[in-house]
């Protein structure tokens, strides 16, 4: 950051692309292959957007470029999944028969974040939204960014074009950028990993063998964690980015208080959300050509965007049943919601604790199992799970702490009271604290990967 400032602004953009794939470089010591990955991915997307232009076979271009970022995408990520499917259906039908061999590639850090950049990039050049970036390195400045390059937001090129090219710089600017960062830094190291631990106590007992109560308390855990996980992370990207002079868009809108599904997927990832709506929801027709098409455009956009988030069937039966509880909403439901907010707030508790169970769990007997925990009034394998047992006594003596501040900073007034304070003294102590104390919880260890980082 200091060769950063000290550098004249003409090299800034190569300073930040070359620090971008030393910190990329980092993530992927151990397969260096996956940086020299990234490295073609620049280029090979930097050609097709200039060739995409000139207008001469400006579909061709355009197919080869979308082939090639999704092909690898599906290669690295979906293969398995597809050759697991393969190998079921061939021993259904022939027990004896020697399925495909997986082939058991190592995820590449951030390539579904990075690839959905470029696919919304050499889109917007064929639509005509965007003029293809003539210069190498400023595209590759923006397709690296080593904020938000690894876990979002997922940043359109149209949102940064300007300020690839001039962008201005203040001390205010930069000390706002790092307070938001330590923010970031706060809800992660501090409040997220907290919380993780709850769950994964809870995981480490067996999803049969949990209590009612303190199933309940899990997965109320798990949603919290996954919450200022990402959030935190996204505040994190968004105050770098002040820092080096960008803007990045806002990826959390206080989504926990949304009285719908439809509403919670306003307010959550909503980069995500936003691409999937310009980039396949519109593109298919959106809500313009009547009820049945309707339907069917929201079922492809939430099968694809459980798959998006990983490989396995429990996202795509996530990603079917947040279609499902939406198209219920568009019927008519989501009216009764708005107008009586306790109902929408109770049902979204119930609702949000089930939908995170089905992302949180990958194999289906545990699914079942712990919302047997969940719900132990459904049947009889559930029988004495009301009683809390010594695990949930120990459990919540210890993370009841996390559990009321994972209540807290979910509502907006903590937000409110740090815009409050952010440019006073009492401000500056608070985010003093919060710093030192995100250093020393690192330092001891205390310090989890961003669970985003799978995906």
């Amino acid at each position: 950051m200091v060769v950063y400032y000290l550098v004249p602004e003409r090299f800034r953009n190569l300073l930040l692309f070359l620090g971008s794939m030393v910190f990329y470089t980092v993530g992927a010591w151990h397969e260096p292959i996956y940086v020299g990955f990234l490295l073609i991915a620049v280029l090979f997307n930097y050609l097709a957007g200039l060739l995409i232009e000139r207008g001469k076979h400006q579909k061709l271009w355009f197919v080869i470029g979308l082939v090639f970022d999704l092909g690898w995408l599906g290669v690295f990520k979906y293969a398995d999944f597809f050759i697991r499917g393969i190998n079921i259906l061939v021993h259904a039908f022939s027990p004896t028969a020697v399925g495909i061999a997986p082939l058991e590639l190592t995820l590449p850090i951030g390539i579904s974040f990075y690839t959905f950049q470029a696919v919304s990039y050499l889109v917007d050049v064929k639509r005509g939204d965007v003029h293809a970036e003539k210069n190498f390195i400023n595209y590759g400045a923006y397709l690296t960014m080593f904020p938000q390059l690894i876990a979002g937001p997922i940043v359109k090129y149209s949102t940064v074009a300007e300020r690839l090219q001039h962008r201005k710089y203040s001390f205010f600017q930069f000390v706002d950028g790092f307070k938001i960062f330590i923010l970031g830094l706060g809800l992660k190291v501090l409040l997220a990993n907290r919380l993780a631990g709850l769950w994964g106590n809870m995981e480490g007992i067996g999803y049969d063998f949990v209590s009612t109560p303190l199933a309940w308390a899990g997965i109320l855990a798990y949603a919290f964690e996954i919450y200022f996980d990402f959030f935190g992370y996204s505040l994190m990207a968004i105050g770098l980015g002040h820092m080096l002079g960008f803007e990045f868009p806002q990826n959390f809108n206080h989504p926990y208080l949304s009285l719908s599904m439809t509403e919670f997927w306003r307010r959550w990832h909503m980069t995500l959300g936003s691409w999937f709506k310009n980039y396949v929801y519109i593109p298919l027709g959106g809500n313009r050509e009547g009820t049945a098409k309707t339907y069917r455009n929201l079922f492809i956009v939430w099968a694809l965007t459980g798959l998006w988030h990983g490989a396995h069937m429990n996202f795509v039966l996530w990603g079917l049943c947040t279609f499902v509880l939406i198209a219920i909403e568009k019927s008519g439901f989501l009216k009764v919601l708005e107008k009586h907010h306790w109902l929408g707030h109770i049902y979204m508790f119930f609702v949000l604790c089930i939908m995170w169970s089905l992302f949180a769990i990958t194999d289906f007997h545990d699914i079942g199992a712990f919302l047997a925990r969940l719900f132990p009034f459904f049947g009889s394998a559930s029988q004495g799970a009301l009683h809390p047992g010594p695990d949930f006594v120990r459990l919540i003596k210890q993370y009841w702490p996390f559990l009321a501040l994972g209540f807290l900073f979910s509502t907006e007034y903590p937000y409110q009271w740090y815009l409050k304070i952010k440019d006073n003294i009492i401000g500056s102590f608070v985010m003093i604290a919060i710093f030192w104390g995100s250093v020393y919880c690192m330092y001891k260890g205390m310090n989890d990967p961003f669970l985003y980082f799978r995906f």
